[in-house]
């Protein structure tokens, strides 16, 4: 028979001891339920018998208590105890069913607080069991964060920093390292990293030299940073905080520490990259986040020349199946679309929804010929199965598609109009095909498919506050816009459903609808347009309302009161006004 080790034996204790709190709590609750019985007695029932058991409860409590770890329980019961020890004494010399009732009065008086006390520690514990084993539920879906995410620790010494290598990547991270500055610049030239480790006294450079390049370049600005140092100074911590750091952990430390705070920094940016950077309907990235990622993805390019082509995808005749099945099945169609695509990409490559129907993919190392044959095979797969069901009814779909290899001499927005040219050219051959961009593509486009004179773009403001209206368009008078007005949120729903609308500024606290259950019946309907942008304006600062705002697609989020110049540049920026 196999000898069971030491290790095996202390957790087999601990799970002992973890079921025995568990259990004993409940026995707990109701010896305080008994305690708090039998000093609520009538006067006439005050009798030694009462007093007894008593003391025999707190006694109990006394002796296991603390057996179980409930050591500010036992501490309480002890001195119950010394209040009550009376009623041993006298057991021999009186009467079980005589009335004691000033002693018995006097006890219970003294006992009155300390009875509370035990039945708040109890509620104490209770819940620190409760955040205990919800502790471990986050310890055991850890490892999903650890899985998807790559670190990098910079540190001088070898020892701390081998030691914390092994670590991590034993949690399942995928980890780079680098002993000084210089090489930890060029790790991050090379690989992205969702999150940076940076020992702040290194030599020959200390990691202060390090904030200015992580915080400057657009690319890595965005990507926690965890200071480790052996000097604990206040004027340390400070700095580095104004200078961006996320955390600041003074050597030496507790790993298990460490892991904790590296698993809740990198669990709250995945959880706001996905409100901020994610198409709630897909679940692919956003536009936002494409005009982000190509930026890093030409900047790689530059520093390690490639190929690199652009896919601009269109759903055929996508219109039709909104007005014949519904939005709902249309945005089964999108999601079916979305998940296809991303079934058959590289994790080098990269999908976005572009807006309505439109989606675009990233290919880097891929040229145009390269490019065109691998979204004609996902084309081929798109013909052959439905996209999507519904109620047991297939929808078959097909989608015209333009490529264009990235070349130096282009601009991003060159880039983006090529592929857009070639996918409108696809559709004037007869649709459900692809095409790679030429020179002179554009001119294949008919007349009807040729955009009309831009029209001027139009602000709704909508407010249940005529005078902070006039104000706004007193103020934002001299853009080239259009005004539209609501004075509470049925009536912007019904302006925003029925024309276009190119930016709402909206108020969080409206009567008939609030902006926020605006936006939830929009959501609900799918009847918000890809277009529209959306401003919001509120009272309150509660960081609920704010993460709720960027689940119904609010854009940008204001205070009041607020800088008018500060609302001009944000209506500039979502109108892409210069």
């Amino acid at each position: 028979m196999r000898q069971t080790t030491p290790e095996e034996r202390i957790r087999r204790e601990e799970r002992l001891m973890k079921e025995g709190r568990r259990k004993y709590m409940v026995v707990l609750r109701t010896q305080l339920e008994q305690l708090a019985e039998l000093s609520s007695m009538e006067e006439d029932q005050t009798t030694l018998d009462t007093a007894l058991r008593l003391y025999r409860l707190v006694h109990t409590l006394k002796g296991s208590a603390p057996m179980f770890g409930f050591i500010r329980i036992g501490t309480i019961a002890e001195k119950l105890v010394r209040l009550w020890e009376w009623a041993q004494d006298k057991e021999q010399t009186v009467p079980k069913d005589i009335s004691i009732k000033g002693e018995f009065q006097t006890a219970l008086m003294g006992s009155s607080t300390l009875m509370q006390q035990l039945s708040m520690e109890l509620d104490i514990y209770e819940q620190e069991y409760d955040l205990d084993e919800q502790q471990e539920q986050i310890v055991k879906h850890a490892p999903a964060i650890a899985l998807g995410s790559r670190l990098l620790v910079i540190d001088d010494d070898e020892v701390l920093r081998s030691y914390l290598v092994r670590r991590f990547k034993i949690e399942g991270y995928e980890v780079d390292e680098a002993n000084d500055v210089p090489n930890a610049q060029k790790l991050l030239r090379e690989y992205t990293y969702d999150l940076i480790l940076l020992d702040l006294m290194m030599h020959p450079q200390s990691g202060y030299e390090l904030f200015e390049f992580v915080k400057e370049d657009p690319t890595l600005k965005w990507v926690p940073l965890v200071v480790l140092s052996g000097r604990s100074h206040i004027h340390d911590k400070v700095r580095c905080f104004y200078l961006g750091a996320d955390d600041f952990i003074t050597k030496p430390f507790q790993y298990e520490e460490l892991s904790a705070r590296i698993y809740s920094l990198l669990k709250r940016t995945k959880d706001f990259e996905q409100m901020a950077f994610r198409d709630p309907l897909t679940g692919v990235y956003n536009r936002r986040f494409f005009d982000h990622q190509i930026q890093v993805e030409l900047q790689r390019v530059a520093r390690y020349p490639a190929s690199m082509s652009l896919v601009f995808i269109d759903i055929d005749r996508f219109k039709s199946i909104n007005d014949t099945y519904g939005h709902h099945i249309g945005d089964l169609v999108l999601q079916g679309l979305a998940h296809l695509l991303q079934n058959h990409l590289r994790t080098t490559d990269m999908l976005a929804r572009f807006g309505g129907e439109e989606f675009v993919i990233v290919l880097p190392g891929t040229s145009g010929p390269e490019a065109v044959r691998w979204i004609e095979s996902v084309l081929e797969h798109a013909r052959v199965g439905p996209v999507a069901q519904n109620e047991g009814q297939p929808f078959h779909i097909t989608f015209s598609a333009g490529v264009c290899e990235w070349s130096k001499e282009m601009t991003v927005e060159e880039w983006i109009k090529y592929s857009d040219d070639a996918m409108y050219a696809a559709k004037q051959k007869g649709r459900n095909g692809v095409l790679l961009y030429s020179k002179g593509m554009s001119a294949v486009v008919a007349p009807e498919l040729v955009p009309l004179k831009e029209r001027r773009k139009t602000i709704l403001i909508a407010d249940d506050d005529r005078i902070l209206r006039s104000i706004l368009i007193s103020k934002l008078q001299h853009l080239p816009v259009d005004f539209l007005e609501a004075v509470d949120g049925e009536d912007a729903y019904a302006i925003l459903t029925k024309q276009p609308v190119d930016l709402c500024i909206l108020d969080g606290l409206m009567p008939k609808l609030d902006g926020f259950e605006m936006l939830e019946r929009m959501k609900e309907e799918s009847s918000k347009p890809e277009s529209l942008r959306i401003l919001m304006l509120s009272g309150r600062s509660r960081e609920e309302d704010l993460t709720r705002g960027l689940q119904l697609g609010v854009d940008t989020y204001m205070h009041k009161p607020f800088s008018m110049v500060e609302l001009e540049v944000k209506v500039k920026q979502q109108l892409e006004l210069t």
